[in-house]
């Protein structure tokens, strides 16, 4: 986790600046997850980031549980929560291993699992977290399913360079059937997925606790 970390912190000023790259993909992706959401559901997000999605989210629930690995994250996130006023978020500071004990109605992660270079572990923990019936809900970026764009390949060679100078972190490009496999393998049912833009695939998937 540290050194993720500290890549994270190292980040969280820019990253703070940067602008939603497909704002149209990014509302769909509200949409979706806030009509299963309800009123008084007690909601985490994993790698929540500078807490921007949290606060477009948080005011469908009772309680929203921000939380990141990054400590400078956290510390922007909660800026923002204090000048929009919100009331119901709290914050923690962890990896998904970390993570607040539930259980918790509704789990979220996006833009998180491609980080994460065990998935297995990283999806039985959340599985723990949440409670039985209860929902579990990410976006991640995948594998294309008919053929990567040039973008994508020279992304893809691009990366492990970054990685070498400090400059990425670890990123995985799973395939959608076996991410979603994995998932299921987890202890959970799929029952809704998407791709939020659809390319490269932001895959979005919202499954059930069995």
């Amino acid at each position: 986790m540290q050194q993720s970390a500290q890549f994270w912190d190292n980040a969280a000023a820019k990253y703070a600046k940067s602008k939603i790259g497909d704002p149209e993909a990014y509302e769909i992706t509200l949409a979706r997850t806030r009509s299963y959401l309800k009123a008084d559901d007690n909601a985490l997000e994993l790698g929540a980031g500078t807490g921007t999605t949290a606060l477009h989210l948080a005011g469908s629930v009772a309680r929203y549980t921000v939380s990141d690995g990054s400590s400078a994250m956290i510390d922007i996130a909660r800026e923002k929560v204090w000048d929009a006023g919100a009331s119901n978020l709290e914050f923690a500071v962890c990896d998904i291993a970390g993570a607040p004990d539930g259980p918790f109605d509704v789990v979220l992660a996006f833009n998180l699992l491609h980080l994460v270079e065990d998935l297995d572990g990283a999806l039985s923990r959340v599985q723990a977290l949440v409670k039985p019936g209860g929902l579990f809900i990410s976006k991640s970026i995948c594998e294309p399913e008919n053929g990567a764009s040039w973008k994508f390949r020279l992304l893809r060679m691009v990366v492990p360079l970054m990685q070498m100078m400090g400059k990425a972190p670890f990123v995985a490009f799973r395939r959608m059937d076996d991410f979603e496999r994995q998932i299921t393998d987890a202890g959970f049912e799929i029952i809704e997925t998407g791709d939020y833009p659809a390319k490269p695939p932001s895959h979005f998937v919202v499954a059930r606790r069995l």
